[in-house]
């Protein structure tokens, strides 16, 4: 699935990284805590939060994920969008709470993009 799909099903909407918008999507990432995401995600996932500050930007860049989704109807404030745009990565936002989000990309084909512990 291409992330102008997931922009779709989620009826979201880009933040930053429109460019992004054909890029293939294999598996996804619910969570808040970005110490879960550091321990047992896959590279190369989507990631949704509802956490809003530079720490998301800051793990998704070490964990090579280029896609991050707002889920609540969180909006990050400017300054992490630009520090998203500089590291070339797309936001995305949604009113849809995770579980929903999560379970429409489950139910569309997305894996989930958790390692096995």
């Amino acid at each position: 699935m291409v992330v102008k799909e997931i922009v779709n099903l989620l009826n979201a909407e880009f933040l930053c990284g429109e460019d992004k918008a054909e890029m293939e999507i294999q598996c996804a990432c619910g969570a808040d805590m970005m110490s879960d995401v550091l321990a047992f995600t896959k590279h190369d996932a989507i990631l949704l939060t509802g956490l809003v500050n530079n720490h998301v930007i800051r793990t998704a860049e070490m964990m090579d994920i280029q896609c991050v989704l707002f889920v609540r109807g969180k909006r990050p404030p400017e300054e992490i969008v630009d520090m998203a745009k500089e590291r070339d990565m797309a936001l995305l936002a949604t009113e849809q709470p995770m579980f929903s989000a999560c379970g429409v990309l489950y139910a569309s084909g997305i894996k989930g993009g958790m390692r096995e512990v």
